[in-house]
């Protein structure tokens, strides 16, 4: 089997944290990355799951109700006919 050098930047501090975890486990950071990359290849997948947060909870959408229910709160709200749509990406 032939070896070969992967090199990647990574954070100072994340690298020490991950270290010195490792170590705990009784592992090197190379021998941790090996293991994370068996498993990506044994499973075909992210041995984890990895997912965007929730569009309506972004801190542009929060803000944009909040002045809503101000703008209501003040008796300063529009009324509008309701609106369906199909596939509406877009958040506010």
């Amino acid at each position: 089997m032939t070896l070969k050098t992967i090199n990647i930047r990574i954070d100072e501090k994340l690298k020490k944290q991950a270290e010195c975890l490792f170590s705990d486990f009784g592992m090197n950071t190379t021998t941790a990355i090996n293991v994370f990359l068996k498993a990506v290849v044994r499973e075909r997948r992210i041995p984890f799951d990895i997912a965007a947060s929730e569009p309506f909870y972004s801190e542009a959408n929060m803000k944009h109700l909040k002045k809503s229910i101000n703008q209501l709160s003040e008796r300063k709200g529009k009324i509008h006919d309701i609106v369906e749509a199909e596939n509406e990406q877009t958040m506010v």
